[in-house]
Formats: C-alpha cells, structure tokens, sequence
C-alpha cells in the first residue's frame, strides 16, 4: 500500500495511478489528485505536506483556489471571471465558506423584469387572435409601438447576457444553446424592430389583414423562458455546495489550549502539531489527535456510522468533528488544517460533485453542428431571394424568409426537450419520495450495473431493538426483563437503551438500582431489591463465577450467526436468562434486494460494523458482495476501485461517513432519515428512508430518459422538416410561402408538443 501525497488516501500502488518526480515514483488515488502534485500553483495540500514533499506552498494559507466553467469543467484560471469559450461565470473549485451568489441574482432581477414587461406584450399579440377588438382602442401602429418599449428592456437587458455568450460562443468557436437563443431572439426582435420603423418594407403578401405582422411577443418568451432556466440551474448548482459547507461546520471554531500553568480558548487556525488540548464532556474533538490522560466515550458516527459510543483511553486516537460524550480527555494534536480526517473529507466531497458534467451538454454537443447549419441555410436563404424573387422589393423576400428560418430553427423545442421531461419527471418522483438534485444523476442512473450500500440505516433500522428474551426455570419473560431493564437504565450504552426501552414499551415497572458499575464492552451490573444483577457476555458473567452457559448453546449460536448480540442476564450467582438485541432489516429491505436483482445490479454491503453481524445480513439478504469494519477512506477507494473497472456505480447510504463514498460514485442516493451531509452529498435522496425507492428511482430514471430522446428526436425532425420548408423549397412545386407568423406558430406547436410529451410522465408507473 501507498499514501497519495495530496489527499493522504491509502491506495493500491497495483491500481493506482502514478507519476515521477525528481527520479522518486508518487501513487494516486485519482487523476485530480495526480494533476494537483504535478501543479504545486493548484494544490489543495497544507503547507507542511507541500514542503514535505519537496513542494512551494503556494501562498500563505497553503491553498489557492481555482475557478472553473460549470459547462467546461476544463478551462481554470486562478480569479474570477467569464469563460472564454461560452461567457459564463466562473466558479470556485475548491470549498468556500460562503458561496458568491451575484450571478443567481442577477439573473432572478433580469428574469422577474422580463415577466412583468413581456405579459403585456403577450397580451397585446394574443388578443386580436382572440377576437378581442383592441382596434377599437388602440390603432395597429400603438400597439406594434407599446409591444416595441415594453419589449426593448426584456431582449436589450434582460437577455443580455445570452448575446454575450452567443457572441463569445462564435468568436471562439464553440457554438453551443446560447449561439442558438442569442440568433433567434436576436433577429426575431431586430426584424420586428425594422418593419415597425419602416413598415413598407413588407410585401402585401406577407400582412395580415393589410397590417405589419411583428414578432416581438416570440423574443419576449423565448428570453424569459431562457431566463427561467439559468436561474433553475444556478440554484442547483448553489445547492451543490452546501454538503461542504455542512462539512466545514463539524469542526468546531475554537479549541481548548493546555500550556504550562494555564488553559485558553484559542482559534482553530492557531492549533499546531504536538499542541495539548482539553476536551470536555459535550466538547467537539478539534483536530485529529492522540488522548495522552483521561477516559472517556467518543461518539464517532459521524465517520463510522455506527450508533455506539467508542472507548477512549491514553494512546487511542480521536478524529476530529466527533463528540465526546462522557469524560474529560487531553490530547495531543497530531493532524492539523488540511490535513485531518475531517478534511480530507470536506475535499472528496467537493471535488467528486465538481466532476459532475451537467446533462445539458449533449444538446450543446449536437448544436455545434446544428447551428452553423441553420446559419448556412439561412444565408443561402437570403441570397437565393434576393437574386430571384418573384416581385420587388427583393430585399424584403429575402428578409423575412431568411428570418422564417431562423425563427422555426429557434431552440424553444430543442432546448426544452431536456428540462421539460427532467422538471416533470423529478416532480413525479417527488410523489413517490424519490428527490432528484441533480438532473445528471438521472442520466447515470439508467446505466448503473452496480449498487453499493450502507448497513446501518439503510438496509437496517439502524435503531438496536430486543428481539428475543429466554428466562431458565421459573422465571417469566415479564421478570426476565424487569431485572434487565432495571439495571440497564443508568447506562448510555445503545443496546442497553434498546432493552430499557422495550420493557417501558411493555409496561413492565422498573425498580431502583444501587452500587452500579459498567464495564466497557462487557457489561454492567447493579444491585436490585437486594439482589446483585449482571448483564453481559459470556466473559463478562464468568469472571463472577457464573457457569451453565451451555443450556443456552442452541439458541445463541443462530442469534450471533444471525448478526445478534447476545448477552446473559444472572441474579447474585445463578444465570436466569439470555437477552438477544440486534438492529433489525427493515421490513421492505428483503423485497427491495430482490427486484434490485431483477433489474440486474450486482449489490454490494458496506459498513463499519463488525464481520460477524454483517455476514449475518449479507446471508439473511442475499447481496453479492459484503465488506465489514471500513473506514470513510475505505468506502471511497471500493467505489473508485469499481470505477476504475468500468463499472457504473451508484452509492447508497445514510451517514457522515457515506458522504465520500457517496460522492464519488457515479450515482449517490441518500437516506432522507439520514444525516444532513449524506443527503446534501448525495444526487438523490430517498424520502421515507426505504431501499424499495431505489428500484423507483431506477425505473423514473429509464423512462425520464426515453422520454428525453423521444423529444430531442422529435425536435430534430422538426427542424428538418421546418427549416427547408420556411427556405421556400416549396414554392417552385406548390408556390408556398411560410411568413414569419406561421413560422413562430410552428415553433410554438413543437414546444407544445414537447411539453404534451414531457407531462405523460406524471402518469408512469414506476416499476
């Protein structure tokens, strides 16, 4: 095994990845990591794992945070800025504490003017169809003059910023949507523009009724739609980082200082290696470190997942963001900044969730040829018009038929065909308590051939529960439990809960208990009545001279091949029962694993509870695979490891310590009674907590993604189709022309046809 020098991960120098340096051979755990080593100026790495390694920190704090494309994750620059290819906003790559949301609203101030400017223009273009008289009130020239004012700041403010990315998009050649929406809208509202100012300019042929048809109404919704849709996205993307910055609020902001004499609170930042530290009951543990005096219990679900408090003493490690729960520890810090546990976290996190390449990329793929093609058709357009129309002026045929072109090619049903069937789609699995944040996470959803999770939580209760109570001679499950439960109630200890808490559930009275001692990981004992009572193992029992353990040998081999802790229960000397607590398989788990097979996953069980108790569940549930006793770091390597196969991975999980792993899997499906980190880390989260939503989330992803395809097909023959016919291919044979009118008419019914399509998946069965 070697340690990736970036992030400190274990990896397999086997599967690793490598790279040379100064004749000196390094393994990484990932291409970023690798990249990163190779280019000190991006290296997320503290200052003294830099220069450990040979390396110049780069500034101060030992971080210099980079700023990349959402749509082309491959251009950084070092500042803030727009995208040279596309003009977006660039945005942090690493974690922040506080994300800048200028841009969010910026574009919520641009599309709410658009709403309240372009409904009057909509109306004013509706109406008349609908055989309201405005002319009764308003003379043609009015109107066509209000819809210009009103629609002026909606196309020339409020939709700015497209024709700068459009612009952008075509000096550098990377014609995408944008390219698209800044042409459309651009010569719809400019055409309409001329022929208000100059309304000789149109032949009789195309008016309407003697009157200048002009399409400013078109620019106006096609902006707010295009509007509507970056501030959908960009409140996604915001939301993307608050795993992290749930992450970054574990470590607590200060931390007791123990030097010679006197004790203080000092900022984390100030902590240093070898620093001694004091951690009351109560008290977040700081940093990673090592406990030097004291004993106590550190509750470490947050990176295990698992509920039971783990025993401290002198020479054990503590991570830093756990929580003592009992006594007081002094400790020695021995990972500081980034380079703790906890770190190490926060940076899997947000670097998995930055390579998530967005799913409008693929229209962006197919426009780059789509676009110049309409361009070259409607220029050819314009030319073969002007040198031949049938009347004068010629300029005018030419115009208006090279702007029917443009407007039927708009991309109103191109670029609705994905958001449409995604907002409908993420709506009915909302019904079903499927919660998709990220769009993406759909489209990798339908591909997935492996299934990991989480034990704890998610394929169990994650709550222990008594599941079964054996009393010896004459003594009555009722008794067996009062004795129990009576002693069992000063302990903290989970099991010990499960067992108080299943005798109050009966109604069985507990009596008071004196001379109470627990042993860590063996029992506890307290007198009752007068009676000296002991629950534990085995070991535990026997140390106090307590024998007879083999009447119980039938029953407790099954309980603890099963995944069940046993414990004995013995009044003063004499044995008088067992007691059995397990956390128990949710009752729709079983099912769930099944039609999981029948989709044709291979499931694999992670967790960080022991072998014995996961064997039992991997057995009891069939799963392919099952890991025990695994780390966050370890969790995380399995999945890259699968990656690193070709396989396609979805991770599901419910805990602090699933959220790397969850992250980095292709897919990452969270517990909604899970922890806030898991959910916010995660693509998809499951509401009611239940595996069976993971089959639902399968089949939603499926038909999401047919229905996708059905309407990018669909919108693509329309433009086939359309764009030849508004160039006038049709006018030698049958002497059709397609004015600007039908040709936004036909726009409009292919996006209502999308839609139609789209809203089919509010009724689908899932599954």
């Amino acid at each position: 095994m070697a340690v990736d020098p970036v992030c400190h991960m274990q990896v397999d120098e086997a599967t690793a990845l490598r790279a040379e340096r100064g004749g000196q051979t390094y393994y990484f755990c990932c291409e970023h990591c690798r990249r990163k080593f190779l280019d000190p100026a991006k290296s997320a790495a503290g200052p003294a794992v830099m220069q450990l390694h040979g390396l110049e920190p780069p500034s101060e704090s030992g971080k210099v945070n980079v700023y990349t494309c959402p749509m082309h994750p491959e251009v950084e620059q070092e500042s803030p800025g727009a995208c040279p290819k596309c003009g977006m906003d660039l945005e942090p790559k690493y974690a922040v504490q506080e994300e800048d949301d200028h841009e969010l609203v910026g574009m919520s101030r641009r599309f709410w003017l658009a709403v309240v400017l372009g409904v009057p223009v909509v109306l004013l273009a509706m109406l008349p169809m609908l055989d309201v008289p405005l002319a009764h009130w308003l003379p043609p020239a009015a109107i066509r003059y209000t819809e210009l004012l009103l629609s002026a700041p909606v196309v020339l403010w409020a939709g700015w910023p497209f024709f700068v990315r459009g612009w952008r998009s075509i000096v550098t050649w990377n014609l995408n949507m944008f390219t698209l929406i800044a042409l459309g809208t651009g010569v719809t509202w400019c055409y309409s523009l001329a022929v208000t100012l100059v309304p000789d300019l149109v032949p009789d042929v195309f008016r309407e009724h003697g009157e200048v048809p002009v399409y400013f109404e078109a620019a106006v919704v096609i902006t707010a739609l295009v509007l509507l849709g970056q501030v959908l996205e960009l409140r996604a993307r915001r939301r993307t980082g608050e795993a992290v910055r749930e992450l970054l609020s574990l470590a607590p902001p200060t931390a007791r200082l123990v030097t010679e004499g006197e004790e203080r609170d000092v900022p984390l930042e100030q902590v240093r290696r070898g620093d001694r530290l004091r951690i009351r009951p109560g008290d977040k543990v700081p940093v990673d470190a090592e406990v030097i005096e004291g004993q106590s219990r550190i509750d470490e679900s947050m990176i295990r997942g698992e509920p039971t408090p783990i025993e401290k003493r002198p020479g054990d490690e503590v991570i830093g963001g756990t929580v003592n729960t009992s006594g007081t520890l002094i400790v020695r810090a021995t990972r500081v900044g980034d380079e703790t546990v906890l770190a190490q976290i926060v940076r899997m996190v947000a670097e998995a969730q930055r390579s998530r390449a967005p799913i409008q990329r693929l229209a962006d793929a197919v426009a780059a040829y789509f676009v110049p093609a309409v361009v070259c058709v409607a220029l050819v357009t314009f030319l073969v018009w002007w040198w031949w129309a049938p009347e004068q002026p010629a300029l005018a045929f030419a115009l208006i038929n090279a702007v029917a072109v443009l407007m039927i090619a708009c991309p109103c049903a191109l670029g609705l065909a994905t958001p449409m069937s995604i907002m409908v789609g993420v709506g009915r699995g909302a019904h079903e308590g499927v919660l998709v944040k990220d769009a993406a996470q759909l489209e990798r959803l339908e591909t997935i051939d492996v299934l990991i999770v989480d034990k704890t939580g998610t394929l169990t209760e994650g709550r222990p529960a008594l599941i079964r109570l054996l009393p010896l001679d004459d003594l009555s499950q009722a008794d067996l439990l009062r004795l129990a439960g009576s002693v069992e109630q000063p302990s903290e200890h989970p099991l010990g809960t499960a067992i108080v808490e299943r005798a109050r559930q009966e109604g069985v009275a507990l009596a008071r208990v004196d001379e109470f001692a627990a042993v860590t990981g063996r029992g506890v004992q307290g007198r009752i009545e007068g009676v000296m009572v002991r629950v534990g193992n085995q070991a535990f029992l026997g140390e106090h001279g307590i024998a007879g353990f083999d009447r119980f040998t039938d029953e407790a081999g099954p309980l603890a091949a099963a995944g069940a802790t046993v414990m004995y229960v013995a009044a003063d000397q004499r044995l008088v029962g067992l007691i059995a607590v397990t956390d128990p398989i949710k009752r729709t788990t079983p099912d769930a694993v099944r039609a999981l097979h029948a989709l044709g996953l291979k499931i694999v069980m992670l967790t960080g509870d022991e072998e014995r108790t996961a064997r039992g569940v991997a057995v009891q549930l069939g799963t392919d695979e099952f890991g025990a006793g695994l780390t966050p770091q370890e969790k995380h390597d399995r999945v890259l490891r699968f990656r690193r196969e070709g396989r396609r991975v979805a991770m599901a999980g419910d805990g602090i310590n699933d959220a790397p792993a969850l992250a980095a899997a292709d897919v990452g499906i969270a517990m909604g009674t899970g922890a806030d980190v898991a959910i916010e880390a995660a693509g998809i989260t499951l509401l009611h907590g239940d595996l069976a939503g993971i089959t639902k989330a399968i089949w939603l992803s499926r038909r999401v993604m047919r229905n996708i395809r059905q309407n990018l097909l669909f919108a693509f023959v329309y433009n086939l189709l359309g764009v030849p016919v508004a160039a006038g291919v049709l006018y030698p044979l049958f002497g059709i022309l397609l004015s600007p009118m039908f040709a936004a008419a036909a726009m409009s019914l292919s996006s209502v046809s999308v839609i139609a399509n789209a809203l089919r998946l509010r009724r689908v069965r899932l599954g």
